[in-house]
């Protein structure tokens, strides 16, 4: 039997390339004060391919995914996320401007594997701000490329 997962633990973190089109093995750094993570899992589209010799049900094939443009991961708001975040927008423009993407690592504890995907970081907005409420920021990244499974990056 297989051995159920908690959330506990789980972290964000990127590195960027050092050889263009090469996914970093190792070097990634924790974005503190995550709280959530988006869904990383879309339905494919379905495209009907459906002929007139059918007479009972159509036929389909599998179509694109979609993410769903920019994600959003919600973190606490604080002077070490605002400090980390302006630090890797800074990161993946300079690797962008010579060629290298960044690459984000969500690392599960009790997993073999960790997700991979590149995309780029938005600079932080304010957010919203209510009484009585903990003051959190929505941090945007846009994927360039799709989400793979692969073995953990070595520390």
């Amino acid at each position: 039997m297989s051995i159920r997962l908690s959330t506990a633990g789980i972290t964000l973190n990127y590195a960027v390339e050092t050889t263009a089109d090469t996914r970093p093995t190792e070097g990634y750094t924790k974005v503190p004060e995550i709280k959530s993570i988006p869904e990383m899992n879309p339905e494919p589209e379905t495209l009907e391919t459906t002929t007139l010799e059918e007479t009972e049900y159509k036929t389909y094939i599998d179509g694109l995914k979609d993410l769903g443009g920019a994600l959003s991961f919600t973190a606490n708001l604080t002077k070490d996320l605002v400090t980390a975040w302006e630090t890797v927008v800074q990161a993946a423009k300079t690797a962008a401007d010579s060629g290298k993407a960044t690459w984000w690592c969500i690392l599960i504890p009790g997993l073999e594997k960790a997700l991979y995907f590149t995309g780029t970081p938005s600079a932080l907005g304010m957010p919203g701000a209510e009484v009585g409420d903990v003051l959190e920021a929505t941090l945007y990244v846009t994927p360039t490329g799709a989400p793979q499974w692969e073995a953990k990056p070595t520390a």
